[in-house]
């Protein structure tokens, strides 16, 4: 993970296709992320770093969601994704490297660079995995030779024996398109002639093509700055990471120390055996020493970076950031949406606000497009929006697994009143009758954002009444850029917001909200649009045309305006928006059940409504629409 000084901040990536996604300055901060390997050892290949693990599909997910945040929050130049053979990780299985760092690109927005041996490979086969690579937006490798399957390394003859003939082959096959890590040994291989020797090659690997090295982890500064220097002095010149293993356990410490061949200096091994079972204490110390080596790194003013070996737990990496002062928590979003780091995405700066809230579901629905929005949506007459069948997918699914979902949403449905329950429960934080607090639906898989809070009384209000909502948003005219709660893009800016409010409701309540929408005190300041799971559908929209709901105006720059309500991809929309009734809600149910059968019902008579206050610099309007309609329908009807 790399994390520049304080006062100092990582580059970004040039932007455009064809520019390489890394370029290693200053001080920032790596992750490695281990992905399981069908019960095999999980290897750091080449670097020799291996942890144990078996992972589901649906813990996969927890991790790409929470564990990913998680690491992202301090802002690293990258992660990094493992390769290991036993694991089949270039296939589309949920739990391949491929996958995993195609997730954290793309649905993550985390740049990454994916690992790639020569391991048990054919030259046809390692060019597959890179062509798919790069059709899914990755563009940062790390060759490897790998470890071999057996004790001892077997020749591929159709492939390659050695990391600088990969990075050969992606150079001549791909030329720039990638960026290229290789390792490097502070230490020296253990399986090369001498220290000098594995110096040579790695100066070979360098002038084949890679772009900056990361190097096998060591325990001493002194080891890593010697390192540093030998490498300058036979002519290497691009940046070198060093790699920092936080020790974390006595057990995980012997047995990276009997795989990488290293030898743990005495003075560590005396304060480690006498609390060799008490894991907290050799996480403290770990925390110490890497705390104590880092600083002696950055002080040398000799390293371009800091990579720490997370073994897939940060808790650890995170501390020791902190102390450093390296670890910088920025509050701000670049745009009012998660953004992705796929390289044909960024300039995409506008987005519907439909997808608000399935920001993953989005990229996944257009991630063949060609050309995305950049300074307005445009009329969009056919936005080509793929469809959305794959929602048994780890990145689409919900975090929480069936029973955690059964009690929040219910373990039987009495009438649609119990679906307004759940919806209101969400809204309010409080517990539902059984005690249990509703912290997802299937629209918002997150808890309430802050955003969200400000209209907190007013969503809870019309919750109870049937109007269900699944996206929202209050009117703001002017906040600074930098307002902790409503703030996005560069300092010094100010941005607005149209008050927006999309809500599923019964066709007695559309009956009664037409009638108000379309008096004289709503009709020009209210837009609307109306549609059922049949695609029938009502809309004051003008020609189609999309209403921009969220810009921002900033210094040296054009509005920006990234949020939108377009009528055409309402369309789309609506049919993810119905079909999250039955995928994640109804299957929870046996079929015919009286559970599954009301919310059937929900899916196939309710409307989809989407409402638009146009006069933003006023009080928002569309609570006083709701009143209006919760009084109409109050109204005896005349005979």
């Amino acid at each position: 993970m790399f994390h520049p000084r304080p006062g100092r901040r990582a580059p970004r990536a040039a932007a455009g296709e064809d520019a390489p996604a890394i370029r290693v300055r200053g001080q920032v901060v790596l992750l490695r992320v281990l992905p399981p390997a069908d019960g095999q050892w999980c290897g750091q290949p080449d670097l020799q770093v291996k942890k144990q693990v078996m992972v589901c599909a649906s813990l996969l997910r927890r991790v790409m969601d929470s564990r990913f945040d998680r690491m992202g929050m301090g802002g690293p130049l990258f992660i990094d994704v493992t390769w290991h053979p036993a694991g089949d990780p270039g296939s589309d299985k949920e739990t391949s490297s491929m996958i995993i760092a195609n997730t954290a690109v793309n649905y993550c927005g985390l740049e990454t660079v994916l690992h790639m041996t020569c391991c048990n490979q054919t030259k046809e086969e390692i060019t597959g995995h890179l062509q798919k690579a790069k059709h899914l937006g990755l563009k940062n490798i790390m060759a490897l030779r790998g470890d071999p399957i057996g004790e001892e390394w077997e020749e591929e003859v159709e492939g390659f024996n050695y990391a600088v003939d990969l990075v050969k082959h992606i150079r001549c096959e791909f030329d720039d398109y990638f960026d290229i890590c290789v390792a490097g040994y502070p230490k020296g291989h253990p399986e090369a002639e001498s220290y000098e020797a594995d110096l040579r090659h790695l100066k070979e690997k360098v002038s084949a093509g890679a772009d900056f090295i990361i190097t096998q982890l060591f325990f001493r500064s002194k080891t890593f700055l010697a390192f540093m220097k030998d490498c300058q002095a036979i002519g290497i010149t691009c940046p070198i990471v060093p790699g920092i293993f936080p020790i974390q356990g006595y057990h995980s410490l012997r047995q990276l120390v009997k795989l990488s061949k290293l030898e743990v200096p005495q003075e560590i091994k005396e304060v480690i055996e006498p609390i060799k079972d008490n894991d907290a204490a050799i996480r403290n110390y770990g925390v110490e020493l890497a705390v104590s080596m880092c600083r002696e790194l950055l002080d040398s003013g000799m390293v371009s970076g800091l990579h720490f070996y997370t073994l897939n737990r940060e808790v650890a990496t995170t501390e020791i950031l902190k102390r450093l002062g390296i670890w910088k928590e920025d509050p701000r979003r670049p745009l009012p949406w998660a953004v992705s780091a796929h390289p044909k995405r960024r300039v995409e700066d506008v987005r519907p606000i439909f997808w608000a809230s399935r920001p993953k579901s989005y990229i996944h629905r257009t991630q063949e497009w060609d050309d995305f929005p950049n300074g307005r949506w445009g009329n969009s007459s056919s936005p080509a929006f793929g469809e959305l069948k794959d929602y048994y997918l780890f990145y689409l699914k919900s975090k929480s697994p069936r029973e955690e979902l059964l009690k929040m949403w219910g373990e039987e449905l009495m009438s649609e009143e119990s679906v307004f329950e759940v919806f209101t429960c969400y809204i309010s934080g409080e517990p539902n009758r059984e005690g249990h607090k509703v912290t997802c639906l299937p629209w918002n898989d997150d808890p309430l954002a802050a955003e969200t809070n400000l209209l907190k009384e007013q969503l809870e209000k019309v919750n109870r009444r049937g109007i269900l909502t699944i996206n929202s948003q209050p009117n703001i005219n002017g906040k600074p850029s930098t307002d902790p709660i409503v703030g996005w893009g560069p300092s010094g800016g100010y941005v607005f917001q149209k008050a927006y409010l999309e809500f599923f409701t019964s066709s007695e309540n559309i009956t009664a909200l037409l009638k108000v929408l379309k008096t004289k005190k709503y009709e020009l300041r209210v837009n609307y649009h109306i549609v059922n799971v049949r695609g029938e559908n009502i809309t004051n929209a003008p020609d189609l045309q999309p209403n921009a709901v969220t810009w921002g105006i900033f210094p040296g720059r054009e509005i920006i305006q990234p949020t939108v309500v377009d009528p055409v991809s309402f369309m789309y929309w609506k049919d993810e928006a119905f079909a999250l009734w039955i995928e994640q809600w109804a299957k929870l149910y046996e079929e015919e059940s009286p559970s599954r059968m009301i919310i059937q019902y929900v899916h196939d008579n309710y409307y989809l409504v989407n409402l638009v206050d146009n006069e933003f610099p006023l009080e928002n309007c569309l609570w006083q629409v709701m009143e209006d309609t919760f009084g109409l329908l109050n109204c005896p009807t005349e005979p």
